[in-house]
């Protein structure tokens, strides 16, 4: 098997930071109706996007520009800190116009939260504010599978591997990746950061739907990163680790798995809420063949619909759910349990299936035209199949686990 070729990423100037004025003066609503604003621009490339294979650097500039990468970044460096449900509402709309840019969007957003679980040295290298009064943020991947390998040395440690899932990467300046430390404790897997530079980019992203995301693999060989710039993933998934120490908001104590699947599904619910609008739109337009009518004035079509647009909501709804609940259950004197975080997990999971019904659904009644390249409904179908393939929407896992710890059963996975 020959070696794959390499990509280049388009690592980002970072001369586009808003100020520490500029972002006091940003509200959520002011942050929606920016990225709502987005959607037509992302809908028109969203072909364009897919045939590249990432984001395409003149939309991601845009996105940029709203300030959406700022929302959980700390008060203390001049971020946002916004809420949970407004990360949501923020980033439904880019998804509804290009779900690969939308998921890379939501995943670097949530990503910036995840750098707040790093050390405070780590944190003020990346956040500190800049020339002007300019505050950074950072892009990234958080590659975590398989894991690499840390080897201890002075000061830090040297780490080496190819990770699969780099989504991100093709517009980051940083790189996070899971090491296990040779010769070190099982248990303990290291997340560590490095600058984009110092990691080669595989060109493997060759996939039937979300080819937009530019996911590649990434390959690191003997890098040193000293070791403030990593810390123990098992403490970011029990939401104990730096930030819940450093900061009051519960935002920065939430369990890290419930976060990501809900990060990762808003696509989901997004595709699930373009495809039903599509749908809904063609109806009155498409002819049932050998009849004067259109599928508009058909009940079986109207029945379709009505059930697809509520399957989107309920999915939403699991969402907002769960991740409140995440934020509530995030308390110093009581931490989600097993039970709890189980739950949540097979919400999220059972989320992203109801959104992958509701566009099968709506397709299967679109014709066969729906599935030309110019008919974005077959591109919501390809997505969706992909992204309910993540690990956090095994589904048949996540209700293993939930009946596990209704039964008293520790659990057999770490994924909750």
């Amino acid at each position: 098997m020959s070696k794959p070729q390499t990509v280049q990423p388009f690592i980002p100037a970072n001369d586009d930071f808003l100020t520490r004025g500029e972002l006091a003066a940003l509200t959520p609503a002011e942050l929606i109706r920016r990225t709502t604003a987005l959607k037509p621009m992302l809908a028109a490339h969203a072909a364009e996007c897919e045939r590249l294979r990432h984001p395409i650097p003149a939309v991601w500039n845009e996105i940029r520009k709203t300030g959406c990468f700022y929302h959980f970044i700390p008060k203390k460096y001049g971020g946002l800190e916004f809420d949970v449900d407004s990360f949501i509402d923020a980033m439904l709309p880019l998804s509804e116009g290009c779900p690969s840019t939308g998921w890379v969007a939501a995943f670097c957003v949530e990503h910036n939260w995840m750098l707040t679980q790093f050390p405070e040295e780590f944190q003020d290298e990346v956040f500190g504010t800049r020339d002007g009064d300019r505050v950074p943020y950072v892009i990234a991947p958080g590659a975590t599978a398989p894991p690499g390998k840390a080897v201890p040395v002075d000061g830090g440690y040297r780490i080496s591997g190819r990770w699969k899932w780099g989504t991100g990467v093709m517009h980051s300046d940083w790189v996070m990746v899971a090491c296990a430390i040779v010769d070190g404790p099982e248990n303990i897997v290291l997340f560590c950061a490095l600058p984009t530079e110092q990691v080669t980019v595989l060109d493997t992203w060759h996939i039937d739907g979300m080819e937009g995301t530019g996911s590649h693999d990434l390959l690191i060989e003997d890098v040193f990163i000293p070791a403030y710039r990593t810390m123990d993933m098992a403490e970011m998934r029990a939401g104990t680790a730096h930030g819940s120490r450093l900061y009051d908001n519960p935002i920065y104590r939430q369990p890290m798995l419930p976060f990501l699947g809900v990060t990762a599904a808003i696509s989901g619910v997004a595709a699930a809420r373009a495809a039903t609008a599509l749908f809904r739109d063609q109806l009155a337009e498409r002819v049932v063949h050998g009849t004067n009518i259109t599928q508009s004035e058909k009940p079986a079509a109207q029945m379709r619909l009505a059930n697809a647009s509520v399957m989107a909501r309920t999915a939403e709804l699991l969402l907002r759910d769960a991740i409140n609940t995440n934020i509530a259950l995030a308390r110093p004197e009581q931490r989600a349990d097993f039970e709890q975080r189980s739950r949540m997990r097979l919400e999220i999971a059972q989320a992203m299936e109801l959104c992958r019904h509701a566009i099968m659904m709506v397709a299967e009644a679109s014709g066969a035209s729906s599935h030309l390249r110019s008919n974005p409904m077959q591109r919501y179908l390809r997505d969706v199949n992909v992204m309910s393939n993540h690990i956090v929407y095994d589904k048949d896992g996540a209700a293993e686990l939930h009946g596990r710890a209704l039964i008293g059963l520790p659990p057999n996975a770490l994924t909750f």
